[in-house]
């Protein structure tokens, strides 16, 4: 009798223990289930309003707890090789398009699926695309746009031949160097903003949209035609704008103080000249010779995965949440960005926002920024062409042909093996 009872004893605590042990586990199955459906997001504390009411929202369809980060953009992309591995990376971020590709074929990112909901276009598609891999949910266009003050001209010139005239205008002469104008402005010392005259004529960086790196289009009679513009436009200009450092900020301080009637900017310097209460307007880039369009680069951001993102799946829903056309309406509202979503692009220019619609309409002629690994290869060599050429240092057909020597001789180096 001793040993029965021994023995159900042992039954009665295996069965325990069993219990026990089933109850840990199903308590344990419970938190992971629970903490798959977190998500971490990392965003810039100027979206931190936003992102705040759009994480209540998603947390109460869908369950998930949303945690907000808030830092530098780029200093989190530059981090995020270390962040991956460390397991500290967050699920989802933004980064700029010309990012997006390098970092998802460098193992950074990982694919994403782009939801119908998120209404994307062509262009936004093939910005977040490489090698027929989408890295990135288009979440805002931009590209470049004209400012004007308002208080020294009624319209914006809709020609770069209407410029040229107003560049005869004697009131705009530059104080200090005689036969110098501040009429119109442009940094095309900086590649980023003088590709529109290279692509309005012809040339390229890559070929194939950009895909093709060993074929390159800025030494071609476009490329060639476009810089040599430049150059007539910085034998009128003072001698400040060769400046590659310095000439952006020449360029706002003559255009809010008042000497500068039209400059080329991107939509980010609206708020310092809101700041400097300059009476300004916005509009597309004027045409150039043969009614051209000026094709600069199509640019923006997008919601990104991080390759170390603990919970993947979550991230995913919460970035076709955020690509949604009323997600995109609200960041609109919020941050005056415009959207990447086709409709709610259409709200937004239904708001008769000046910039707003500067922006959608130039953005139909821009080009795609190249975003493959071997366009890191391309800036410096091409803001030393163009310094070199309008600086009259070198022609413009030599500085071209050696910046594409150089391009070539540092994507073989660095990117020969891929």
């Amino acid at each position: 009798m001793k040993n029965k009872a021994l023995k159900s004893a042992a039954v009665l605590g295996t069965v325990a223990l069993a219990g026990l042990l089933l109850a840990a586990c199903n308590n344990k199955s419970s938190k992971d289930a629970a903490s798959d459906k977190n998500v971490t997001v990392y965003v810039e504390e100027q979206y931190k309003a936003y992102m705040t009411k759009a994480a209540e929202k998603f947390e109460k369809e869908s369950g998930s707890k949303v945690t907000i980060k808030t830092g530098d953009q780029l200093t989190g992309l530059d981090n995020l090789s270390l962040d991956n591995q460390s397991g500290k990376a967050p699920d989802v971020m933004m980064a700029p398009y010309d990012r997006v590709g390098s970092l998802g074929t460098d193992g950074q990112l990982s694919e994403v699926t782009l939801n119908k909901d998120s209404k994307t276009d062509d262009t936004t598609k093939a910005l977040v695309t490489t090698s027929d891999k989408v890295y990135g949910a288009p979440a805002v266009i931009e590209t470049l746009v004209m400012y004007y003050n308002k208080d020294l001209i009624s319209k914006a010139p809709t020609t770069f031949a209407e410029v040229e005239e107003l560049a005869k205008d004697s009131k705009y002469n530059f104080d200090g160097e005689a036969g110098k104008t501040t009429a119109f402005l442009a940094d095309w010392t900086n590649f980023y903003y003088a590709y529109g005259l290279l692509a309005g004529n012809g040339g390229y960086v890559f070929g194939k949209d950009g895909k093709d790196p060993k074929d390159i289009g800025l030494a071609n009679e476009g490329s060639i035609k476009g810089i040599e513009y430049a150059k007539s436009w910085y034998e009128k200009w003072p001698k400040g704008l060769q400046d590659t450092e310095g000439a952006s900020n020449l360029i706002q301080t003559q255009f809010t103080s008042g000497k500068t009637a039209a400059m080329i900017d991107g939509p980010w310097k609206a708020s310092a000249l809101k700041d400097a209460k300059v009476n300004y307007g916005v509009a597309t880039i004027p045409t150039l010779a043969d009614g051209k369009e000026y094709q600069a680069f199509g640019g923006g951001k997008a919601w990104v995965i991080p390759a170390g993102s603990k919970n993947p799946d979550a991230a995913q829903k919460f970035i076709d949440f955020l690509t949604t056309t009323d997600q995109q309406k609200e960041f609109y509202d919020a941050t005056n960005e415009v959207p990447a979503n086709t409709e709610a692009r259409a709200y937004a220019e239904g708001k008769n926002d000046e910039l707003t619609s500067a922006v959608i309409k130039q953005f139909k002629s821009a080009q795609p920024m190249p975003n493959i690994s071997e366009m890191s290869a391309v800036w410096d060599p091409a803001k030393n062409m163009l310094f070199d050429a309008v600086s009259s240092k070198k022609d413009a057909k030599t500085a071209a042909d050696e910046a594409v020597k150089l391009i070539k001789e540092t994507i073989d180096q660095k990117f020969g093996n891929k």
